[in-house]
């Protein structure tokens, strides 16, 4: 045996070379995309006065947590700006708001397909489980091959090392939902589309943004190495820092990377979780759902027998259908 060898690599480059000879156009197409969305983003996030910017940080920070979320998010976007970092700062936040938004517009049509079909589920369930396991390092080099160095192949890695985690639980929160509530909703003569609607993605909303946090935390990481290929940002000062074995300046940039980390982290996990918001926000939403619950003018009638069938099921204190009175 020895000697023998399966030149797999091999195979791999030649593909690799076919495509970026072939579909060079559509290479192009996605680089001139990627560059617009998230240069346009930057210059959209360093305009705005610096003073204001944390400002709305702080907002967000309030309405979706508490005010000592913005107390905090107000002292270290401050640092950032301390540190000299605001604009790598912003750099790096473009870059994964638009690699995160990109990764959900597929992940989430993925997760809920192969939610509702064995066969995608069994196809899909070995290729995620590849891209988990693969090295991140190893998506720069054909990143590199197709969009030469920038941003773009930093976006790009960036996706696809974080669609993983947004194709899992979002299968997971959709399958997870109780089947008696469905059935439930197909009893009420409700079609596939607005039970999906109605009742699997409300019920199974905790979970897909508990995936959007792991796309997030995913793709701020990758973020970093993307400064390897040349990706503006904290994660290129890091690699600066290290290649020139500066620590002052890593740990800086570090710092940084850590404070848009923890902002994201904390908002998304909001997101998911309507306890987490304030008092006020939640007497709101919760005077919205009565609106809505009144037969305004927004609710369907598929989204009354979704929701009529959530409560049949949900609700001990109903009586059941065709009951005798009031229990």
């Amino acid at each position: 045996m020895d000697g023998f060898r399966v030149p797999v690599g091999d195979w791999i480059d030649t593909g690799v070379d076919w495509l970026r000879d072939n579909l060079s156009g559509l290479f192009d197409i996605i680089s001139i995309v990627v560059r617009f969305l998230v240069d346009g983003l930057t210059d959209v996030l360093i305009a705005v006065p610096v003073p204001l910017a944390i400002v709305v940080f702080a907002l967000l920070g309030w309405f979706f947590r508490s005010w000592q979320m913005a107390i905090g998010t107000a002292a270290t976007f401050t640092l950032i700006v301390a540190m000299n970092l605001w604009v790598p700062a912003m750099q790096t936040l473009s870059l994964v708001l638009v690699a995160t938004v990109v990764a959900l517009l597929i992940g989430i049509p993925l997760g809920i397909w192969s939610a509702r079909n064995d066969t995608v589920r069994a196809i899909l369930k070995p290729i995620l489980d590849f891209m988990q396991t693969m090295p991140a390092f190893v998506y720069l080099i054909p990143a590199i091959t197709f969009f030469s160095i920038g941003v773009v192949p930093g976006v790009v890695a960036t996706v696809i090392f974080a669609l993983p985690p947004g194709v899992r639980l979002t299968e997971l929160g959709i399958r997870g939902v109780d089947s008696e509530t469905v059935e439930a909703g197909h009893a009420f003569g409700a079609k596939p589309g607005q039970i999906l609607r109605g009742i699997q993605l409300p019920l199974a909303m905790p979970t897909i943004m508990a995936g959007v946090n792991q796309v997030i935390m995913l793709a701020l990481s990758m973020a970093v190495l993307a400064g390897i290929v040349g990706a503006d940002g904290l994660g290129k000062i890091v690699v600066q820092s290290v290649s020139t074995v500066n620590l002052s300046l890593g740990v800086e940039a570090g710092l940084g990377v850590v404070i848009l980390a923890v902002f994201l982290d904390r908002v998304t996990a909001s997101l998911g979780n309507p306890a987490d918001y304030p008092r006020s926000l939640r007497a709101k939403l919760g005077r919205g759902r009565a609106m809505r619950g009144s037969g305004g003018p927004a609710v369907t009638e598929s989204a009354d027998a979704s929701a009529e069938a959530e409560r049949e099921v949900a609700s001990p204190r109903r009586a059941p259908v065709g009951g005798g009175g009031a229990q």
